[in-house]
């Protein structure tokens, strides 16, 4: 009798992130990326375009994407992008140090009181959801 396959395209599907999932996960941080912008600028005053809020808006979503390709490259086939580990940590670290620094090239503000409020906020908002997402998880099971 020969023996079972256990060839990637035949492992259950634990050992693998739903297209769904990611999907998800994906838009949850660009909505959590979103309202950290938008908030930051109405309280600024400057809520006004949208131009306004795509240049202040795409640095941190380039972060976040570079975040998002370190955790698949670091993880593989265990890409997890709704767990606080090692994702959430991740993409938020990198939401912050590469969307800061590409507001340093793009001639944008990056004051320590900014940088500190940025961190914060983005961390509630990126690891917050994964929290709540955990906490549901647990119930169901």
């Amino acid at each position: 009798m020969a023996s079972p396959d256990t060839t990637a395209s035949h492992r259950t599907p634990a050992h693998r992130t739903s297209a769904g999932i990611v999907a998800l996960a994906a838009v949850a941080d660009i909505v959590a990326i979103c309202v950290f912008v938008a908030i930051g600028r109405r309280n600024h005053d400057e809520a006004g375009t949208v131009s306004g809020l795509l240049t202040t808006l795409w640095p941190f979503l380039v972060g976040a994407l570079f975040g998002w390709c370190v955790t698949v490259v670091a993880t593989g086939r265990r890409f997890a992008p709704e767990r606080l580990l090692p994702a959430g940590v991740v993409v938020w670290v990198s939401t912050v140090v590469v969307g800061m620094v590409l507001r340093v090239f793009s001639d944008q503000g990056t004051a320590t009181s900014f940088i500190v409020v940025a961190s914060i906020a983005t961390g509630i908002l990126l690891l917050g959801w994964r929290a709540i997402a955990a906490l549901i998880a647990r119930r169901r099971s």
